[in-house]
């Protein structure tokens, strides 16, 4: 059975940082794509960061490139978020999603499967 658990969720000042993580279970992350992505108060949700299998391809949006980092441990079956510079308008509910795969993408038809997501508050 697949299934994705996210943790590392909090509430932080603007210019914080936080990592979240997927924790992957009932199959091996490198054969999938693992996606994040964010639903905030009034908006759609958006992509904010996917990583490929095997050759661990990425692809962050431009408007996030230099703050969103995505990367995975394989051993642990696990994929992270690293958020830095944070700001109030990251406030959001993040997922993690997999996508049946061999390259990275911020499309939301194409993942399958979906965490419960954790909840970022930037406020000071």
């Amino acid at each position: 059975q697949v299934q994705l658990v996210e943790s590392g969720g909090a509430s932080v000042r603007p210019g914080g940082s936080l990592r979240l993580s997927c924790v992957a279970s009932g199959f091996d992350l490198e054969s999938a794509t693992i996606g994040w992505f964010r639903l905030a108060p009034g908006k759609k949700r958006e992509g904010v960061a996917s990583i490929a299998g095997k050759l661990g391809s990425k692809l962050i949006p431009e408007s996030l490139k230099g703050r969103f980092t995505i990367s995975r441990d394989n051993a642990k079956n696990t994929a992270f978020l690293q958020m830095n510079d944070l700001k109030r308008e990251d406030t959001a509910i993040y997922y993690c999603a997999r996508a049946q795969t061999w390259y990275p993408s911020i499309q939301e038809p194409m993942y399958t499967d979906w965490g419960q997501g954790t909840q970022v508050t930037v406020s000071s």
